[in-house]
């Protein structure tokens, strides 16, 4: 059977929740919409693709996702145009991390087409829940989850992939961001599941950051396992530095998530005549050009915060300043990337999807 092609069933809410939402008070990630989709893969494929109105649904206690952690997910985001128009960014790029997750966490691959027409499908029945205006978004959060009931140390036999969706404003609202360098605890290792969005990696970052935050830092630029010198990513961001006039950001690897943000910064600042380097980078090569005056910036990317600039960070126990500047990069390439995202002006690389 191909599953490609799957007919969508459709069972709308009987009241709409959208009367009972104050859009200027948002908490990020915490009202979801109307509606979700779910499809369930059992007996060798996909089947009974359906969107229904968004709620809790009873599961086994003994479900394997709860048992063995497959599970994986991806971020995304819709947006609003002053206009009422609605679009997507880059859709195609989350559809084929997501099954490379999948690949890595021996899940089913779920088909790109059924995810197009699924999260537009999805998107434009709760349109009305999209806000026009800078920072306001509906987020995506496509995700699987294995459903096999049973204890057995195996990959599941059955799975649920599911889409929910969440109004958002900005994920970080003004004040600084101070972040702190690693020099003890690791997000991945070699030959791990680094560059996979399954949700082992983000429960291992929530401890050392709470540690973080004790000593008033909000997020953590993680560094490789074995030396504890390379730069790896910002919190949940992908990290970019700026030394001079040049962007270093290190490469997607088997430890480092390939984030379209990432690559979306990188392709703009090409456009912007901005120097960039994706290559590893050291903390001792950051904290030379913090000494030398040529640390110009650092900045967390990703798909909740679009670009999150830092403005301190530490390194065993000493706190170094970012200067303020007035030519951000960072500032800079947002404003590009939002204007492209809110369909402000001309999409020079195509990766603005109307839904």
């Amino acid at each position: 059977m191909d599953t490609t092609n799957l007919p969508i069933s459709i069972e709308k809410v009987a009241k709409s929740r959208l009367s009972e939402v104050d859009f200027s008070k948002l908490n990020f990630g915490q009202i979801f919409s109307d509606h979700m989709f779910i499809c369930d893969y059992k007996n060798g494929q996909w089947q009974d693709a359906r969107i229904v109105p968004y709620g809790p649904f009873s599961v086994e206690p003994s479900l394997s996702v709860f048992h063995y952690g497959q599970t994986i997910f991806e971020g995304m985001k819709a947006y609003k145009d002053d206009r009422g128009e609605v679009f997507l960014f880059r859709p195609t790029e989350n559809y084929a991390r997501m099954n490379k997750s999948c690949k890595r966490m021996s899940m089913p691959e779920f088909p790109e087409e059924l995810f197009d027409k699924a999260l537009k499908t999805l998107v434009d029945l709760d349109r009305l829940w999209i806000q026009p205006g800078l920072g306001n978004a509906l987020y995506l959060r496509p995700f699987m989850i294995a459903t096999s009931a049973g204890v057995q140390a195996n990959p599941s036999t059955e799975y649920r992939f599911m889409i929910i969706t969440s109004p958002v404003q900005s994920y970080y609202k003004g004040g600084e961001l101070k972040v702190k360098i690693a020099d003890h605890y690791s997000r991945a290792a070699n030959g791990g599941v680094g560059f996979a969005k399954t949700g082992g990696n983000y429960a291992g970052q929530f401890y050392p950051t709470a540690l973080a935050k004790e000593e008033g830092y909000q997020q953590i630029i993680w560094t490789d396992d074995a030396t504890h010198q390379k730069l790896e990513e910002c919190g949940t961001m992908n990290v970019v530095i700026r030394i001079g006039d040049t962007l270093i950001s290190p490469p997607p690897t088997e430890r480092i998530l390939d984030g379209v943000t990432r690559k979306s910064v990188f392709a703009v600042a090409e456009k912007l005549g901005i120097a960039i380097e994706s290559r590893s980078i050291t903390v001792t090569e950051v904290l030379e050009a913090a000494s030398k005056g040529t640390l110009k910036e650092i900045f967390g990317c990703g798909t909740a915060a679009v670009i999150s600039p830092v403005n301190a960070f530490s390194y065993e126990g000493k706190e170094y300043r970012l200067p303020d500047l007035e030519d951000s990069y960072a500032k800079r390439i947002k404003e590009f990337l939002l204007n492209i995202q809110y369909n402000k002006s001309e999409d020079p690389f195509g990766w603005r999807v109307r839904v």
